[in-house]
C-alpha cells in the first residue's frame, strides 16, 4: 500500500469512532479494514452492561465484511480515543489469524492519518494459531 492509501484507511478507522456505542468506558475506538477488492469495512466498538458481551471494533469490522462474503483481507487500520498507539486485543488478533496471511496482513495504529505505526499480524502475534497449522497438525 503507498502512503495515501494508508492515510485513507487511518481516516476511515478515525471516522468509525463516530459510531462507538461506549457508555461505560467513554472509550471510543475505530477500525477500518481492507479487503483484496479494496473495499472498505468500518467497524466500532459495542458496549453492554456485560461487559463480556462487548465487542471490539477490529471484530466488529471484520464480522461485517465475513456476512457480506469477503474472506480475503489486505490491512486494518485502528484508532482509539487515546494519546498513544491503540494495539489489539489477543481476540481481535485471533480473528485476524483465522481470515488473514500473517506475513502479508498489515495492521495500521493511528493516532491521525499522518501518524500510524505499522506492523504485520505475525509481528503483533507470532504464536498465532492459523486454520491451516491447525489442518496440518502442526499444533
Amino acid at each position: 500500500m503507498d502512503t495515501k492509501e494508508i492515510k485513507q484507511l487511518c481516516k476511515k478507522a478515525i471516522e468509525a469512532k463516530e459510531n462507538s456505542y461506549s457508555p461505560y468506558s467513554h472509550f471510543r475506538v475505530g477500525a477500518a479494514l481492507l479487503t483484496s477488492d479494496n473495499k472498505i469495512f468500518q467497524g466500532c466498538n459495542i458496549e453492554n452492561a456485560g461487559f463480556t458481551a462487548t465487542n471490539c471494533a477490529e471484530r466488529t469490522a471484520f464480522f461485517k465484511a465475513i456476512s457480506e462474503g469477503f474472506k480475503d483481507f489486505k490491512a486494518i487500520a485502528i484508532s482509539g480515543d487515546a494519546d498513544d498507539y491503540l494495539y489489539p486485543c489477543g481476540v481481535c488478533r485471533q480473528v485476524m489469524a483465522e481470515f488473514c496471511d500473517l506475513d502479508n496482513f498489515m495492521i495500521y495504529l493511528a493516532k491521525d492519518e499522518d501518524d500510524y505505526k505499522e506492523f504485520t499480524l505475525r509481528e503483533l502475534f507470532p504464536g498465532a494459531f492459523t486454520p491451516d497449522e491447525l489442518e496440518k497438525g502442526v499444533r
